[in-house]
């Protein structure tokens, strides 16, 4: 008899338990959804818009070249007999696109050189496009005079991680990209990206650069970041929400669910 009453005040104890464990779970659930909804100030872009009006344009960003960036030059004068000799030879039209043109570009080395024919080694290294236009035409002028130089960079990438919805290297044609841009070619973050702490990894002078930016703020617009340089990474950071949902973040509830369920086991064996 004695046993059975013990039993009887730990099937009790047990009840009780549940009870709270209820209780508990309940609570945990509406803290759960209070934190895993996303409020409007975390999710808007450029919240403070209204503060760009009739702010000035910087003046137009033109990327310096790098070792390993890949020129393509192109000499042109009227009489092309005259700049063959600093021309590469030429990639028929249906065979021209990037990869192939990369072979037969200028790639710049180590030290910030390219070999260029009839020329020999040239400096391009921390040079602008149109810097490097201007030098070249000027030391060809001694074999044509009216020589038209080109260049561009072959190999403009970024790199875009983390909470977006089409990850992946892209190559920019135009050599001019910001930040919301190159977003915007990955698709967007996704709902789970973290639009207050994004990160840039940008290597520059031989050292690795890494800065967080925040696209809720338009102060994204003046930062020296917000053209990006040719191989930038972006990644994007998983917000709260996203991290719960890729399971680092313990299911309490579910946890609490699990227990309810093993008491109620517990009792209905025991009786």
């Amino acid at each position: 008899m004695a046993n059975l009453k013990g039993w009887d005040i730990i099937k009790y104890i047990f009840v009780i338990l549940i009870w709270y464990m209820r209780k508990v779970i309940l609570f945990s659930l509406v803290i759960v959804s209070f934190l895993s909804c996303a409020t409007k100030k975390e999710i808007i872009y450029f919240q403070d818009s209204s503060e760009l009006n009739d702010t000035e344009i910087p003046e137009i960003f033109e990327p310096l070249i790098e070792p390993n960036d890949i020129l393509h030059i192109s000499i042109s004068s009227f009489d092309e007999t005259l700049v063959m000799p600093f021309n590469k030879e030429r990639i028929a039209e249906n065979n021209a696109n990037v990869d192939n043109l990369a072979l037969q570009g200028y790639l710049v080395d180590s030290g910030g050189s390219i070999n260029f024919p009839v020329l020999g080694s040239i400096s391009v290294g921390g040079k602008s496009r149109s810097e490097i236009e201007q030098m070249l035409k000027k030391m060809l002028l001694e074999y044509v005079t009216d020589v038209v130089v080109d260049v561009r960079i072959l190999n403009f990438k970024v790199t875009i991680l983390g909470e977006v919805r089409n990850p992946g290297v892209y190559t920019i044609r135009n050599e001019r990209v910001t930040i919301p841009e190159a977003l915007g070619l990955a698709g967007d973050l996704s709902e789970d990206g973290d639009r207050n702490n994004i990160s840039i990894i940008r290597e520059e002078n031989g050292k690795r650069i890494v800065t967080k930016v925040d696209i809720t703020q338009t102060d994204l617009f003046s930062s020296p970041f917000f053209f990006l340089k040719q191989n930038d990474i972006i990644y994007v950071e998983p917000s709260l929400r996203g991290v719960k949902k890729s399971g680092f973040i313990p299911d309490i509830p579910a946890l609490l669910s699990l227990v309810t369920v093993m008491l109620s086991a517990v009792i209905i064996i025991t009786r």
